[in-house]
Order: structure tokens, then sequence, then C-alpha cells
């Protein structure tokens, strides 16, 4: 009797687990707040428009804002893409890279990328060093790790390796 509790508690863990490694560890988040581009908007409808202030600078600050909101939009949409498992018809980039200083997986941790890039290829930009890492991981490989290890990224859309590129930009 003893043994065969014992034999279903395993498989109980056992499948437990299983379901869990299955989820990839992709978490919801809850919808963000209000982009600062849009408080501006609702607050400039409610308020009458301020004598010294021109149609132009108005325009101006806007796109500013847009722009901005834009770029933070896509760092977003890369840290998804970054946390999701599997990315495309590879593994997720989380399986093989942290992004915490020291910590190293199968292959090496990102932390600190977007410093680290800028400096890895002259004449090259740090955008440019990660975006063809992305797509040619074997372009240039990091001392220490196997040339082959990772597989290139070529079924992402272009919107999806700008956003990868955007969001390790932000890990300086």
């Amino acid at each position: 009797m003893f043994r065969k509790r014992s034999l279903w508690l395993v498989i109980m863990v056992l499948a437990l687990a299983l379901a869990l490694a299955a989820c990839g560890g992709k978490t919801e988040e809850a919808p963000a707040a209000a982009e600062p581009a849009q408080q501006e908007e609702a607050a400039s409808a409610t308020e009458a428009p301020k004598a010294e202030e021109t149609e132009e600078a108005k325009a101006e600050e806007t796109e500013e804002a847009k722009e901005e909101a834009g770029e933070q939009d896509l760092a977003e949409m890369g840290k998804e893409l970054f946390n999701q498992n599997p990315l495309g018809q590879n593994a997720g980039c989380v399986t093989c890279h942290s992004v915490e200083p020291g910590v190293q997986l199968v292959g090496p941790s990102l932390a600190g990328i977007a410093t680290t890039a800028a400096q890895r290829v002259d004449g090259m930009s740090a955008e440019d060093y990660i975006r063809q890492s992305i797509l040619e991981p074997n372009a240039y490989t990091v001392e220490g790790f196997p040339e082959g290890l990772m597989p290139a990224y070529t079924d992402l859309t272009p919107e999806q390796v700008d956003a990868l590129v955007a969001y390790l930009m932000t890990l300086k």
C-alpha cells in the first residue's frame, strides 16, 4: 500500500513538473497605464490652449512624444519576444541567455550588451552588431563560445528583430 501511494505521488509530481515546463515561463503582464503622450493629449483636450504656445510647437512636442512612446513600445515588444519560448522555430533567447551580470547559461550573459556591443567590432554600431548577431550569429562569436552554438533567427520578421534590438539596447 505504501509503495503504491509513493509511486502515485512521484507520478503526480512528475506530471506537475512537465506541465510547468511546458508553459515556457511566459508570464502575462497587466496592461500598462496610459502612455505619457496619451495622458498629455487627454489633458490638453480638456484645457484651453495657452496663448503663448503655437500650433507648430505643439506639433513638435506631440511628434517627439510619439517617437519616444514608439521606442518604449518597441523595447517592450522586444522584452516579450526575448522571454518567449519558443521564438520562431528555435528556442527563445531566455533559454540560453541571462540578462543578469555574471550568470552564464548556454550562451553568454547579455547584461550590459548595449555597452559591450558598441566595442566588439571597430566601425560597427551596437545596434548593427546586435542585429547581425541575431541574424548571423557566427559572424562574430564571443570568446569561449563555439561557433554554430546559436541558431540564426532568420524566420523572425524585421519588426521582431528591431524589437529585440531595441530591448537589448536598454541593457546597459
